[in-house]
């Protein structure tokens, strides 16, 4: 089995417990992924480069970075540089040859730029334009079988190479939805809950299973903020040849496995058979 896990970037999230698992499963055989994001520590970087970070809303309810020139600056510095480092080098210390990369090495995730995107401010639809991020619509999987089959642990972050050369950012759940669609792999989203709960405020309510139309209309309406595109990302994920996706807590103590033993909103492969069936 082929794991792509995506680490959220919460400052609650402590990645010890991520890397730990990591090591465990790596040791015994499984293929692992490591995908990241770094919300905080990149609203940390561009506020110390003097950068108000900015967060739009689409007219769908989907709350996203945006990113223009100066902002991509500050992104690539914090996850392809910070961010990615001390993961790889916490692996390299707990015995995993892990080997960083961002989206643009080797053209591993590309796809087309989106210079300008639809948001709601003020309650009306506007167009803002500036943006630098993109749409993936490749990933390179022969280069991560390469390094799987070579026994390496490959940590990848945003950005992502465009159609027109440049670097640019896209969100972190959805790139690794398509790196775990491009291998036929099952994806774990590590975030700062168990899972997408029916009532926002009562963790007891969490959605334990997506597997048809009704329920993912449910887990849909359920989702808010930044779960949508988690949500999102999930679905395109099975659509793209994953196995399974499991939206998971990151801050217990072995929350890889705590996932794949069902503590988890569990996205399944029969959900999309009734999608296209429907």
């Amino acid at each position: 089995m082929t794991l792509v896990v995506k680490l959220g970037g919460a400052a609650s999230i402590d990645p010890a417990t991520t890397v730990a698992d990591i090591a465990t499963l790596s040791k015994a055989g499984t293929e692992l992924i490591l995908v990241h994001g770094g919300s905080t520590v990149i609203d940390e970087t561009l506020e110390s480069l003097g950068i108000k970070p900015k967060y739009v809303t689409t007219p769908a309810g989907v709350t996203g970075r945006f990113t223009d020139a100066e902002t991509m600056a500050g992104v690539t510095m914090a996850l392809a540089g910070s961010v990615n480092v001390d993961l790889t080098v916490d692996l390299q210390q707990a015995g995993v040859e892990a080997i960083g990369l961002s989206g643009v090495d080797g053209a591993l995730v590309s796809g087309d730029r989106k210079s300008a995107v639809r948001v709601v401010e003020g309650g009306k639809q506007k167009i803002k334009r500036g943006d630098h991020a993109g749409r993936i619509t490749s990933v390179n999987e022969q280069l991560l079988t390469l390094l799987l089959d070579a026994g390496y642990v490959p940590v990848i972050s945003p950005p992502m190479l465009a159609d027109d050369g440049v670097a640019v950012n896209t969100d972190a759940d959805r790139f690794a939805a398509a790196i775990a669609g491009a291998l036929g792999a099952t994806l774990v989203l590590l975030t700062d809950v168990d899972g997408v709960y029916a009532d926002l405020d009562d963790p007891s309510s969490r959605i334990e299973t997506v597997d048809s139309h009704a329920s993912l209309e449910h887990v849909e309406a359920a989702a808010s903020g930044f779960m949508t595109r988690k949500v999102m990302a999930a679905v395109e994920a099975l659509k793209g040849g994953a196995t399974e996706v499991h939206i998971a807590d990151a801050t217990v103590d072995t929350p890889i496995n705590a996932a794949l033993t069902g503590d988890a909103t569990t996205f399944t492969a029969a959900l999309l058979a009734e999608v296209v069936e429907g």
